[in-house]
């Protein structure tokens, strides 16, 4: 299979992975030949890559690492959970959350294990499955991230609780935040800004008075829109006042906001996705917090084509373990010319080349 931009998706092309509803149905089935009205619905439901079967890619596998049924049931309940508390004043949401900590809890546990026990480093496909609101895929993903990122950087079983707690309630104060200004399908005022920021203290308000989690997870909600260098909100903390673990959702939560689908922008590639984290290092974001994203997220998922910068394309056959930047490649093209046959690049061994751009409209002479 391989990764390849929906502008450049052609009739007679085949669906190589399907794609879920919010209520775990296939809206595409893997192995549907692409036709101008699927295209058009694709773009419809605001897809922006799809996974495609051909020759150059075939017998490359692309899985997540958190299985299909794990992320159905936790954001069926991260979806639960957030709406039950909808119009309620903070007090009452606080019950309401105080109830459903101990499912939480478990939910946490069983997106650990799924990490814990991955041979590969972390690899998220947002495309696949399709929710009505973005919240509450967003706040699976920025748990799953924050894990990741917390386990490579050594912190124990139960502080990995108590992060993918805190990541997993992190936007909790966006119920309380006006629909029309959480959906605003485009750039929001000054003043909407205002109210949209708010939704960090409403978090930890609703957050701080349960009596089933340490206060930290409050915290997180709190402080997840803070910078190191005192440019976040809503109470512009510098470095050393911000808790780790809300330094940790906050790099988690930039990176999945920036590598999913928004009404108002296109998606990123986790590449370029890593990009914009890596340019606030050690300015809006903790350097050692950066350093462990990189290392434990896939920069270039299986399936995609990289351009390399001695004209050589290929299409990244597996990942590797020590360096999640260089991946190991399947070469089916050098100068503009596709190789009778191919064969594998570990990027890793490969000192003098380096990776030019990822090429997701890349489309052979064939065709």
């Amino acid at each position: 299979m391989r990764l390849i931009s929906i502008n450049v998706l052609k009739t007679g092309m085949m669906i190589g992975r399907p794609i879920w509803n919010e209520a775990g149905l296939p809206l595409i089935r893997k192995d549907v030949v692409v036709t101008d009205s699927l295209i058009s619905r694709l773009k419809q439901l605001g897809i922006q890559y799809v996974y495609i079967e051909d020759k150059i890619s075939e017998g490359i596998e692309i899985e997540e690492t958190v299985p299909l049924a794990v992320r159905k049931k936790a954001v069926k309940q991260i979806t639960d959970a957030f709406q039950k508390i909808k119009g309620l004043d903070n007090k009452s949401a606080t019950l309401v959350i105080d109830k459903q900590t101990k499912e939480i809890g478990n939910l946490v546990d069983d997106i650990l294990s799924s990490i814990l026990n991955a041979e590969e480093i972390l690899m998220i496909l947002s495309d696949t499955m399709l929710y009505d609101e973005y919240i509450f895929q967003h706040s699976f993903q920025v748990t799953l991230y924050s894990l990741a990122i917390a386990k490579e950087m050594g912190y124990s079983q139960s502080d990995l609780r108590t992060i993918g707690i805190g990541a997993i309630l992190h936007d909790v104060g966006k119920m309380v935040t006006p629909s029309d200004i959480l959906f605003k399908p485009g750039r929001l005022t000054d003043e909407e800004f205002e109210t949209m920021k708010q939704h960090a203290r409403s978090g930890f308000d609703i957050l701080r008075n349960l009596h089933t989690v340490s206060l930290l997870v409050a915290h997180c909600a709190f402080q997840h829109h803070e910078r190191i260098d005192g440019s976040g909100y809503p109470r512009a903390l510098v470095d050393y006042e911000i808790h780790p673990f809300a330094k940790i959702i906050a790099v988690a939560d930039v990176f999945d906001a920036v590598t999913s689908n928004r009404v108002y922008r296109e998606k990123m590639v986790p590449s370029q996705g890593i990009a914009i984290i890596e340019a606030g290092r050690g300015t809006m974001f903790d350097a050692k917090v950066v350093d462990a994203l990189k290392k434990s997220v896939v920069h270039y998922p299986n399936g995609t084509i990289l351009l390399l910068s001695d004209g050589r394309r290929g299409v990244v056959a597996k990942q590797n373990d020590q360096n999640a930047a260089l991946p190991c490649l399947r070469i089916f093209e050098g100068n503009n010319q596709l190789l009778k046959t191919t064969y594998q690049l570990d990027l890793t061994q490969e000192t003098n080349v380096k990776i030019e751009k990822v090429e997701t409209e890349y489309i052979f002479e064939t065709e």
